[in-house]
């Protein structure tokens, strides 16, 4: 079985989308979301924090499929 790698940090919506750009390419992921679990438990959470998810031997090519959507967000 493969390990499971974080690869970011971000918003639901920047995470949602990266998601959806993985899901494109065949990318199994998955998507911790620390902001509705902390709202479900009464507690605050930061915007930005949502973590996503990748099997290890996807890491790169995933990590690479971010960085484009990270500049892609910048303009």
């Amino acid at each position: 079985m493969s390990e499971i790698v974080k690869l970011a940090t971000n918003s639901a919506i920047f995470i949602n989308r990266v998601a959806q750009l993985l899901q494109e390419e065949q990318i199994e992921y998955h998507i911790k979301d620390n902001v509705e679990s902390a709202r479900l438990a009464g507690f605050g959470a930061s915007y930005y924090d949502v973590d996503l998810y990748v099997a290890e031997e996807d890491a790169s090519k995933a990590l690479a499929i971010l960085e484009s959507a990270q500049k892609e967000d910048e303009n």
